[in-house]
């Protein structure tokens, strides 16, 4: 059980688990596979360095990296929080938490992101899967208007390749793909489902191109450059099991 006090294993959603007869599932990422979460977090950045100087911005960072090494998962608002607390200036840092609450992620995702779904929409389930808090992420998949793109199917999880069984019981189907800018977490994902699963690598993001995050790790089944590449190669073919 991976909710712990923090978060719940999944946050709420308005889901159908009916599947058309054959459709494959495809798993989408969201942070750097969707959307530029690199820019977000930068755009964040900007703003408490203009408000509250470098110093606050470099400790906001350090609170942000403690806390998701402490809960496992990335949590922007709780930093923010803890970051208020330890420099006593809540109401001031009241105003970042609004930037994060009313920012434009629709406007941070990839060129040919929401294409990509209605392509897959056409002859597969496409659902999204993604780590984080249960506050911030599915308000940033709502803002960006993800949510509705999937149609209301999206599973927000703690680390989401431990829980492939209860993605494969929510979404059954006879094959599955994973789309992911983490080499890591496709690996995992692979060596529990092995040729049930297709992976999908896409080189977007810092994590795509860390040489240390990557060493290691068997290569993905398929490796794109930008998330709308799959507009561009035979997915249902790659998707076909052996």
């Amino acid at each position: 059980d991976q909710r712990g006090t923090h978060i719940p294993r999944r946050a709420p959603r308005r889901m159908s688990r009916a599947n058309g007869a054959g459709r494959p599932a495809i798993l989408l990422d969201v942070d750097n596979t969707l959307l530029d979460n690199d820019q977000v977090q930068s755009d964040l950045g900007n703003r408490i360095e203009q408000g509250f100087g470098l110093a606050v911005r470099e400790r906001y960072w350090a609170i942000y990296e403690a806390l998701r090494t402490e809960l496992g998962y990335a949590d922007y608002l709780g930093a923010l929080r803890r970051l208020a607390a330890v420099t006593k200036t809540e109401d001031q840092l009241e105003s970042l938490t609004a930037f994060l609450l009313t920012y434009p992620f629709e406007r941070r995702l990839y060129p040919g992101a929401l294409d990509v779904i209605r392509y897959l929409r056409e002859w597969a389930l496409p659902v999204i899967v993604s780590d984080g808090d249960a506050v911030y992420q599915p308000h940033k998949i709502r803002r960006a208007g993800l949510w509705d793109a999937v149609e209301g199917r999206v599973l927000i999880y703690v680390h989401k390749e431990e829980m492939q069984d209860e993605i494969d019981r929510l979404y059954p189907a006879p094959h599955h793909a994973m789309v992911d800018d983490k080499l890591r977490i496709l690996a995992a994902m692979k060596s529990h489902r092995g040729n049930r699963l297709t992976t999908i690598f896409v080189r977007q993001g810092h994590y795509a191109y860390d040489a240390a995050a990557i060493a290691g790790h068997p290569p993905a089944d398929l490796t794109i450059e930008r998330i709308a590449d799959l507009l561009q190669c035979n997915l249902p073919a790659v998707l076909r099991p052996a």
